[in-house]
């Protein structure tokens, strides 16, 4: 077994990034991050429509303005936090203390499993206003494709980050394992005397 908390045998060592980089939530991180990109894109770039006699843009989910503010925050949002838990992914080990570790990871849980709940409100929101919007509103068909990736990419989303969300509570049990460890065998045994 290795010493130190979890990972913390090689705290203060060099970054390894070929190690980051394979590890399942660095990846399922950059994916997340990378669905992010893709939903908040998709509307902003497809989302909005105008008709040839109005001048002004409606949302194409159903021309309801809160769908596409909900797909363009939660989807910025996202892709910030991802950016963020990938920098603490990759000082994590450099975290000696087993204490700010969990903390760490406790966060990453709640995090993760919070972006988990709001993309699954975003998924069923979008594709109920996307079932709900009226072909005459947008006769050319234009942005259908980017609407329906955006919904599609929510969906997957839920389960990206609901799968980040157990990977950082098995990583929560190997570290209170560790510190568990730590305190039983922490103090060293008298030795006894042969006299």
């Amino acid at each position: 077994m290795e010493g130190g908390a979890y990972g913390a045998g090689k705290a203060g060592g060099a970054f390894e990034p070929q190690t980051f980089i394979r590890q399942p939530h660095t990846i399922l991180r950059m994916i997340s991050w990378l669905f992010s990109i893709v939903v908040f894109g998709c509307i902003v770039n497809e989302g909005y429509l105008n008709r040839l006699e109005d001048s002004k843009e409606f949302c194409i989910f159903n021309r309801n303005q809160n769908a596409c503010n909900y797909g363009i925050t939660v989807g910025v949002l996202a892709f910030l936090s991802s950016l963020l838990y990938l920098a603490l992914d990759v000082y994590f080990p450099q975290i000696s203390s087993v204490k700010d570790r969990k903390k760490a990871v406790l966060s990453d849980i709640a995090v993760s499993a919070f972006w988990s709940f709001l993309w699954f409100v975003g998924f069923c929101f979008l594709a109920n206003q996307w079932q709900f919007s009226k072909p005459e509103d947008n006769p050319l068909n234009e942005g259908a494709d980017a609407a329906r990736a955006a919904i599609t990419f929510s969906f997957f989303s839920i389960f990206t980050w609901a799968i980040l969300a157990m990977l950082a509570l098995q990583r929560l049990k190997e570290i209170t394992f560790q510190e568990e460890y730590n305190q039983l065998f922490s103090s060293t045994l008298p030795i006894p005397s042969l006299s």
